[in-house]
């Protein structure tokens, strides 16, 4: 099948299937995966914010579980969306050759991304808010505002899903994803506030890392669950439609050029 690569993308609702199907999939074994995304952010939380945050005055004005909590909620929904679009994408793209399936169908190879894409996001939005109520049942967050954090974490999970595909379009095995967690994911987790305030990194680290996503994540995240009005939310929010936009349709010229031509 010849197919363009630059061509623009024809979108449609198809790509619902898709996603439907994913969800059908995963219902399976909801609950174990549901656990399996909290478990490892809530360790941190607990573990850093009441034992290392015993030692420490207050973050940012804030105690330092709740400073941490908000940067837990975004890394959380960056790892499930990054491990969605990087090795269940994979692995139903190359291994499973599910993707060769539905392309068989009257789906276009757009739909079965954009299913991926959302579905991806869908499990990240579900991983934040798992994490979202334990935040809430510790009494970390009690503003009507917090309830804004559901929005972000499923505009995060789709810039990062987005990002995932890219890499998973390249990638010729699982192991090239390492490359991806060493060289991205784990400095994005380290420099991005999640764990520390971002000044406290030289003025030339924040201002290279302020194109990083999960930055203008954790700034809207941390005063809505305090109960304030981020500042910049707009510019914040554009930048992560933007990533999501031209990440999407990068991905979709290589993976064309990988699985179309």
């Amino acid at each position: 099948m010849i197919v363009s690569l630059y061509a623009p993308p024809r979108l449609s609702s198809r790509w619902f299937a898709v996603w439907q199907r994913n969800f059908l999939v995963w219902r399976k074994m909801a609950l174990p995966s549901i656990l399996g995304n909290l478990a490892d952010p809530l360790i941190y939380m607990l573990g850093l914010g009441y034992g290392l945050g015993s030692l420490l005055p207050e973050v940012a004005g804030s105690s330092y579980v709740a400073f941490l909590a908000a940067g837990t909620v975004c890394a959380s929904t960056m790892n499930a969306a990054t491990f969605e679009a990087l090795y269940s994408a994979f692995s139903r793209m190359h291994v499973q050759k599910t993707w060769e399936a539905m392309l068989n169908a009257p789906l276009e190879l757009e739909d079965v991304m954009l299913g991926e894409l959302i579905w991806a996001a869908t499990k990240s939005l579900l991983s934040g808010c798992a994490i979202l109520v334990v935040i809430f049942g510790l009494g970390l967050a009690t503003s009507p505002l917090a309830l804004g954090v559901l929005p972000v974490i499923l505009l995060t999970g789709l810039a990062f899903a987005a990002l995932g595909l890219i890499i998973n379009a390249l990638a010729p095995s699982y192991d090239f994803f390492m490359y991806y967690f060493t060289l991205f994911i784990t400095p994005t987790t380290l420099l991005s506030g999640v764990f520390f305030p971002r000044e406290q990194l030289p003025e030339a680290v924040q201002g290279v890392t302020q194109i990083l996503p999960l930055i203008h994540a954790v700034q809207l995240v941390r005063p809505l669950l305090r109960g304030e009005v981020p500042a910049q939310a707009g510019l914040h929010v554009a930048v992560l439609l933007a990533i999501t936009v031209a990440a999407f349709l990068v991905a979709l010229v290589l993976t064309r050029r990988r699985l179309l031509r």
